[in-house]
């Protein structure tokens, strides 16, 4: 379950080289991934569930890294869910790409030994589909495919670290976090799993006694 960097992981800063990073919650976020992942996005930013986080390995104890994501499209199309067929299908060519947009843990610039200490959790991060947000949130398209990308960063304390930034960072992708960004819930079976494993989604679950 661990993830390393595809190719051209070569040249890499020694503090970033050895780098690894492990999906956390990994068995739900394929359970997901079998359905179709799809999460919301709404107007005032809607956090993701699962939440994206990750376990540390491999980086130096005394050097300071930035953490951080962004969200690419993962094909040029726009979506429209079939429900006869409970199925995603291919509806045109994707819009206009919304601004493209990283999200740092809030806790960054931290020490390799902080960050590898315990579970790193996006728990912040929030998704909208208003182009014009101010709030930092992420832009996504409703109706479109995204892979989220994680990326550690070497803090380099050299003068023209400018110039080595291409080889101060890693980056991860884990193909089971792929989802659709939607307004509503397209598919029944998202939204009964979500509500099912999401801890903060009780207050939609029909008949609970009360804790």
């Amino acid at each position: 379950g661990w993830a390393g960097e595809g190719p051209g992981t070569g040249g890499k800063n020694r503090r970033v080289c050895h780098a690894a990073a492990r999906l956390e919650m990994g068995s739900l976020w394929e359970e997901f991934n079998r359905l179709g992942t799809e999460m919301i996005v709404t107007k005032a930013g809607r956090r993701m569930f699962p939440t994206f986080q990750v376990k540390l390995s491999g980086l130096d104890p005394l050097a300071d890294y930035v953490l951080l994501m962004d969200f690419i499209p993962l094909d040029d199309k726009r979506y429209r869910y079939a429900f006869h067929s409970s199925s995603w299908l291919a509806a045109g060519r994707a819009d206009p790409a919304a601004p493209g947009r990283v999200h740092f843990h809030p806790d960054s610039p931290a020490k390799g030994a902080q960050w590898m200490r315990q579970i790193v959790s996006f728990d912040k991060l929030k998704l909208t589909n208003n182009l014009l947000d101010d709030n930092g949130h992420i832009i996504l398209n409703s109706m479109h495919r995204y892979q989220p990308r994680f990326h550690v960063v070497f803090v380099d304390p050299r003068r023209d670290s400018e110039r080595f930034a291409h080889q101060n960072f890693k980056s991860f992708s884990f193909p089971e976090t792929q989802f659709m960004a939607v307004t509503a819930y397209q598919n029944h079976r998202i939204t009964q799993l979500k509500i099912a494993s999401n801890p903060f989604a009780k207050g939609f679950r029909d008949g609970d006694p009360e804790p």
